[in-house]
This record gives C-alpha cells, structure tokens and sequence, in this order.
C-alpha cells in the first residue's frame, strides 16, 4: 500500500480525481488537498481523505507533509499556484518524488521531479490523426484498455514462468521490456521478476490478468468498492427474515476485507428487531434509519451513487422483486440461501458459458480463498462441447496462480439435479442480461445462467458482467 498526496485545483484536476477513483487498482491511499469544492468528485471511496485548505501557504501544508507519502502529485490551473505549492513541499522535503503537471513551459532543475508538459501532450494526440504520420506507443490504440502494461513483481506467480505455460485467450504478450531492453516474446521466453509485459486484448480479459499478476487474493469486495451494504424494509421483512439477513451480513463482513458494513433500514417500526439493529451501530458498522423515504429501487440507486458500495447482501425474495435495479446498479450481490452461512464448505460454477465465466474468474478464487471454500467446476455445455477444455484449461491455469486446488467435474447430464439437493454450496453466477431476463420460459432452456432459480434456496453471488450485451 503506498500512500500518494494529490494537490489539486481546476477542472483538469477534477477530471483526473474521477479518473482515479473509476480505475479503482491496487490498495493506495490517496490524501487529496483543494480549496474549492467544485475540484472535489461526487464520489468518495473509503481509501480517499479530502483537505479543504490552501497548499500555497506553507504553515497549513507543512501539517500533512509530516505523513510518509510515496509521491506527491500537483495539478493547479495557475502557474502562481502551481509554483508556490511546489517550493512549500521542497522547503519542507527535497527528497521525495513530484509530478506536476506543466501548462506553462517551466524549467526546473530537479532530478526528482516529473514535468507534464500538458501542451505537448495534447498536441501529441492530436497529430496521431494526420494521415501517413507516425503513431508513439503511449497514444496507441482506442484508449479503451486493450493495451496494457503490467510490471511483474518479484512476489508475482508470474516470475520464472515460460510464456507458453500461459494461456493467452483473448489476449497476447505482445512484448517484454527488461532493463530498458526491447525483448520480442517467445514461446520459450522466461519472465522475470520487474519485467514489464505489454499486453494486447480484450480490456475486460486485460483487467482479470493484470489482478492476477498482482497475486491479489484478499481484496474482494475491490475493485468494486470497501463497503458491505445491507437494506431492512421492516414493512415487507418479518423479524426471521432481519435477523437471518444481518447475521449472514454480520459473519461474511467478519470474514472478507470489507472496510465497512452499512445497513440501511426503511419504513421502520418500534419493535425488537429495530432496537436490535440499533445496537449493531459500531466504528465499523453504520447504521442509517431512514424515516421519509419509501422507494426501495430509488435509495438503492442513490446510495449505490453515493457510497463505496463493494457488495450488495439480499435474501432471495428481494433479489425477485428488485432484480431490474439490482442489474442497473452493476455491483456484486450476494443472494443468502436458506441453509445457513455456516454450512458453506463449496464454490460452485456451471460452466455453460466460458467467456462470462471468465471474466468473474478472479472474483471466484478471491472470495472463495477468503471464506476458506473448495472450488468445484461443473463443465457443462452441450451447445459448444469445445469451450468446455478450454475452461478447464483456464482454471487449471489460474488454480496455480492463485495456489488454490479447484476440482474439474465433466458432466454429461445437468449438474442442477445434483445440486439441487446440497446444502454446502455458494454458486457463482455471471449477472448477465439473461440472468435480468430469466422468466417462467427459462426452465426449458440448458443455459445455466437462465436456470440460476433453480439453485435458489441456496447461496449464491451474482458478479456483474461487464462485456457488452
């Protein structure tokens, strides 16, 4: 974890907090100073603080310069600003790496700062347009995601593989760059710790790899968000339903690395259950009694705007009856069953469809390395028998990866029958338009994601999918 101090101030700046915020890699801390609100993004995630105060007086920044900031960053819209700000920290720490972004053309000689020349980066973009005129790798591409560069650390499950032990499905190395030398890959090549791989493909496929590069089991709920949120209508919930739901959300925000739990309770009544919930309230559990509004779709919504919601927690009659909004927020949830949370020992995937699957893939071995669970594979998929190796392929792979054992079950018959009948199982399950779409006609169908309600009395977590549908 690195803790980073942004100095920002103008429209740019704002563009760029927002820009942090949506990219949501890696566990930093980010300290940001402004002294206008307009600078400051709607949305606040738990690992962001916001100082309201001046960086151009040396007495007020010098108060946060005493923390031990990895880099420190300067946007400002005026160059008075800009450079005052910029001596402030150099009086204070010569040290200590800056990058400033420069609309100006200053000239500084300071081996530890990083210039932006703004200007030249535009132009830049704007000359990639011309015809017959040279493309530079920084402004390649669509500038959606589809090509990445990922530094393997030396922790990584990356180091000292060779590439062709790597299966690149949607995606490519399409070189390495090891101590500022150019290597073109090979199927032989080994890769080394501080390599830097850059990669070709699918952007969703691209942002699975880079997470598993980084060996980063125990984030989930991120990239999502830190927060658990739960929501109690105490008119349409009978206190069986309040206590389950709270108790399943109590024991799985013991047991994964959410920041913080939230319950937000609706159309409240004087009751035990009430009273109950109110002694939950703690440093890390917030609870907020919302005695006005009775939309149940319109708050969810809104909180999901407002708050970092990382996982959402319902019973399986809720999920029915707000499964439309559930879909459009586009955030994990986590679907309790009927059996207990303590009886969970398996994670279970159909593997109807690989390409979804895949892209939840890391999710799967995250959460279920941290709720201590077996990961079973049913590969079941009549309609394209051939997508069924490669899955198995995939999650072979990717059990190395992530040092977790996963058991491959070919089945020739529907694995729902089986499964019906268990009561241990947590079922993974991509939340996709046909999922959203699922109706009476669906039990007709052999396409697992349709038959998620055959599984209904148990638990299940439907990860959003974020390939277009």
């Amino acid at each position: 974890m690195k803790k980073i101090l942004i100095l920002a101030d103008g429209i740019l700046a704002k563009y760029f907090l927002e820009r942090v915020i949506s990219s949501q890699y890696g566990d930093n801390q980010y300290s940001i100073v402004t002294y206008k609100a307009k600078t400051i993004p709607d949305s606040k995630p738990e690992n962001f603080r916001f100082y309201n105060f001046d960086p151009t007086s040396y007495e007020k920044l010098s108060l946060i310069l005493g923390e031990n900031f990895y880099e420190i960053m300067i946007i400002m819209s005026t160059k008075i600003d800009a450079m005052a700000t910029y001596k402030n920290i150099r009086k204070r720490n010569k040290e200590i790496q800056i990058v400033m972004v420069d609309r100006w053309g200053l000239k500084l000689n300071d081996k530890r700062l990083d210039l932006l020349d703004s200007r030249e980066i535009l132009a830049s973009r704007i000359v990639d347009h011309l015809p017959d005129m040279p493309v530079i790798a920084q402004n390649v591409g669509l500038g959606k995601g589809e090509i990445m560069e990922m530094r393997i650390p030396s922790g990584s499950s990356y180091a000292y593989k060779h590439l062709g032990n790597i299966i690149q499905k949607d995606w490519r190395i399409a070189a390495i760059y090891r101590v500022n030398e150019l290597i073109l890959p090979r199927y032989s090549q080994m890769i080394q710790p501080n390599d830097v791989l850059l990669c070709i493909g699918n952007p969703n496929v691209l942002k699975s790899v880079y997470k598993s590069t980084k060996v980063e089991v125990g984030r989930f709920p991120q990239p999502f968000g830190q927060v658990i949120y739960c929501l109690i209508d105490m008119v349409n919930m009978d206190e069986i339903k309040i206590k389950t739901i709270l108790n399943d959300a109590m024991l799985l925000h013991a047991k994964i690395n959410s920041k913080r739990m939230f319950i937000r309770v609706v159309n409240p009544n004087a009751s035990k259950a009430l009273d109950k919930i109110k002694s939950y309230e703690s440093e890390y559990i917030n609870i907020d009694i919302d005695y006005y509004k009775t939309d149940v779709s319109k708050i969810m919504f809104e909180d999901a705007k407002n708050m970092d919601i990382g996982l959402i927690i319902v019973d399986n009659e809720f999920f029915s009856k707000y499964i439309k909004i559930l879909f459009e927020i586009r955030k994990p949830i986590f679907k309790i069953g009927i059996w207990g949370f303590s009886k969970l020992k398996k994670s279970v995937i159909l593997g109807s469809n690989s390409e979804d699957i895949e892209q939840e893939s890391s999710i799967i071995f995250d959460l279920s390395s941290q709720l201590d669970l077996k990961i079973k594979l049913y590969n079941f998929n009549p309609q394209n028998p051939e997508s069924e190796d490669e899955l198995s392929e995939y999650f072979k792979n990717l059990s190395k990866i992530f040092n977790k054992d996963v058991e491959i079950i070919e089945s020739k018959t529907n694995p729902l029958i089986k499964l019906r009948k268990e009561r241990d199982i947590l079922q993974f399950v991509p939340f996709s338009k046909k999922v959203e779409n699922s109706n009476i006609f669906s039990i007709f169908s052999i396409d697992m994601e349709k038959l998620y309600f055959k599984l209904s009395d148990s638990y299940q977590v439907f990860i959003p999918v974020t390939a277009m549908e």
